[in-house]
């Protein structure tokens, strides 16, 4: 497993996270972004909470990721 690998992983992970729809699946399951600001963002649940809002926040980096991503496994065969 080469560095290039981990960050496909890495990249596809950010990719999973930024689909997460609040509405539809975080919220039903207590996971919305109200019920854990203030102290709570401390905890494990309130961090994890702010990495999938930062992955959503960041979609356009992440579609730049993924065509620089497509155009070197196009290139490189």
């Amino acid at each position: 497993m080469g560095l290039w690998t981990l960050l496909e992983g890495c990249l596809l992970l950010a990719n999973a996270l930024a689909i997460l729809n609040e509405d539809r699946f975080l919220a039903p399951k207590g996971w919305s972004f109200q019920e854990y600001s203030g102290v709570k963002r401390n905890s494990m649940k309130g961090q994890i909470l702010g990495l999938i809002y930062a992955t959503q926040y960041l979609r356009v980096l992440l579609i730049l990721l993924n065509a620089l991503c497509i155009v070197v496994k196009v290139v490189s065969g």
